[in-house]
C-alpha cells in the first residue's frame, strides 16, 4: 500500500507539472481573462486577508451550456507545484462551479459567455504565493480547459526600486536595469540564499521573467540588487496596436474588411521592421488588451469575433535564417506555439497569420526565436529593436520560505514604471 501511494503521488505530480500556466487546452474556448475586479488592465493580485476580488471571463463558441468548475493549484516561485495538500491552502470546498453565463446577442459568432467572481466565498486561498486557476468540465479535474496565473501576496517585505541605465557599454542604450533594495525586517532569515527569492517581470510577462536573482550586497535583513547581468531587460519599443472596437468603423491600423453573412474578416495593414528605426514615444498599454465595443451596450456578450489577418514584412522581404517569427501580446499569453507562429509567404515576401479575435483594443509585437535555442528565448532585436528610453512597467516579487516549509510564500510586491523617476 505504501508503494502504491508513492507511485500515485508521483504520477499526480507529473500530471500537475505538465499543466502549462496561462494555456488554453480547448479549441472551443476563446478570450479567457482573469483580472482585478473592475479593471481589465490590472494583473490579478489578491492581498491576503482582504476582500480583494478578481473577475474571470471566457467564451465558448460551441454556444451551448456546459458545467464549468474551477480550482486552485499553489505553486512555488518558479511555478513548480507546491508539495502540500489543497486542504492546507484552500478554505472551504476545493472547487467551485461557474454558474453565471449568458448567450451572445447582436453578434454573427454564436457563443456562450461565462463569468465568475474569484475567489468564491466557499473556495478561498488561505496562503500567499503563486497560484494557477484551473478551469475544467463536469467537476472532473482531468478535463482541464484552461489555466490562468494569479498571485496572493502578504505583507512581509518592503521594496524600493529605481530604473537605471546599465553600466555595461554593450547594454547602455538597449537595456533597462532595475536596482532595488529589499528589507525583510519582519521575517526570520537564517539562510538568505535559500530562504529569499526575488523575481522580476517586465510588463507582467512570465516568458522573459528573471529568476534566482542574487543580491549584490546584504547586511542583516537588507538586500541590495544591482547587477547588470541579473537585473537587466531588453527595452523593446512602444507596443504596436490594433483597434477593432468597431468592425464597421475601420481604425487607422485596418487596411480593409470583408463583411459576410456569417462572419467578418479584418485585414491589418502590413507591419514593417522597426529594429533600425529611432525610438518614438506614444501611449500604449504595455502588451495588454481589453474587450470593448462602440457598437452595442454590453461588451461581454454583445461583442463579435472576426478573423484578423496580420502581416509582418521582414527586411528585403526575405525570411530569417534559422529563426521563427511569432506574434506576441497578452492575447496570446506569450505562448510560442502554432497559435502565435507566423508563416512565411514567399510569393508576398511577408510573414502572416490569422487570429480569431473578439472586438476590443490590442497591443502586440513580433519576436524571433532561434530554431536551435532549446530555451526558446524570444528576441525583439530583429523585428522591433530595443531602446533604453522605452516606457515599461516592472514588477518585483519577493518570496520567502520558512525553514521546514514546503512552499514559497509571496511576501512582497512592488511596481515601477520607467517614466517615473
Amino acid at each position: 500500500m505504501r508503494y502504491f501511494l508513492i507511485l500515485f503521488f508521483f504520477g499526480f505530480l507529473l500530471k500537475v507539472s505538465a499543466q502549462q500556466p496561462d494555456y488554453v487546452f480547448s479549441a472551443s474556448v476563446k478570450t479567457p481573462q482573469l483580472f482585478l475586479y473592475g479593471n481589465q488592465l490590472e494583473y490579478p493580485v489578491l492581498r491576503l486577508g482582504t476582500n480583494d476580488k478578481l473577475e474571470l471571463h471566457f467564451d465558448d463558441i460551441d454556444a451551448n451550456v456546459k458545467n464549468y468548475f474551477y480550482t486552485y493549484q499553489l505553486c512555488n516561485a518558479d511555478w513548480t507545484p507546491a508539495l502540500i495538500s489543497q486542504f492546507d491552502y484552500i478554505r472551504g470546498f476545493t472547487q467551485a462551479q461557474i454558474s453565471l453565463y449568458r448567450f451572445s446577442s447582436v453578434a454573427l459568432t454564436k457563443y456562450t459567455h461565462y463569468q465568475a467572481i474569484v475567489p468564491d466565498v466557499n473556495c478561498t486561498p488561505t496562503r500567499s504565493g503563486n497560484y494557477l486557476l484551473k478551469v475544467f468540465l463536469d467537476a472532473d479535474t482531468s478535463k482541464l480547459v484552461f489555466t490562468k496565473r494569479f498571485l496572493v501576496v502578504e505583507d512581509g517585505a518592503s521594496i524600493a526600486a529605481q530604473n537605471l541605465q546599465p553600466f555595461d557599454p554593450a547594454k547602455s542604450y538597449t537595456y533597462q536595469k532595475i536596482q532595488l533594495t529589499v528589507n525583510t525586517g519582519k521575517l526570520n532569515i537564517t539562510n538568505a540564499f535559500q530562504q529569499v527569492k526575488v523575481v522580476m517581470l517586465q510588463n507582467d510577462r512570465w516568458d522573459n521573467a528573471l529568476y534566482n536573482i542574487r543580491p549584490s550586497f546584504y547586511s542583516g535583513n537588507t538586500f541590495q540588487y544591482n547587477n547588470d547581468d541579473d537585473c537587466s531587460f531588453p527595452g523593446g519599443k512602444q507596443w504596436r496596436w490594433l483597434d477593432i472596437q468597431s468592425f464597421r468603423f475601420q481604425s487607422d491600423r485596418v487596411l480593409r474588411a470583408d463583411y459576410l453573412k456569417t462572419s467578418t474578416t479584418i485585414y491589418v495593414k502590413p507591419d514593417q521592421d522597426r529594429s533600425r528605426l529611432p525610438y518614438l514615444f506614444f501611449n500604449d498599454i504595455n502588451g495588454l488588451f481589453y474587450i470593448q465595443t462602440t457598437e452595442s451596450i454590453n461588451p461581454l456578450w454583445q461583442t463579435d469575433y472576426a478573423s484578423v489577418i496580420f502581416n509582418f514584412v521582414p527586411p528585403d522581404k526575405s525570411p530569417f535564417n534559422d529563426k521563427d517569427v511569432y506574434i506576441v501580446g497578452k492575447f496570446t499569453d506569450y505562448n510560442y506555439d502554432d497559435f502565435s507562429k507566423m508563416n512565411f509567404n514567399a510569393e508576398k515576401g511577408v510573414y502572416e497569420t490569422t487570429l480569431f479575435l473578439k472586438q476590443g483594443y490590442y497591443n502586440y509585437d513580433y519576436v524571433t526565436i532561434d530554431k536551435s535555442d532549446s530555451t526558446r528565448k524570444p528576441s525583439f532585436e530583429f523585428t522591433e529593436g530595443n531602446n533604453y528610453e522605452t516606457e515599461n512597467e516592472y514588477t518585483i516579487l519577493v518570496y520567502y520560505r520558512q525553514l521546514g516549509d514546503r512552499a514559497d510564500k509571496l511576501v512582497g510586491l512592488a511596481k515601477l514604471n520607467t517614466m517615473t523617476r
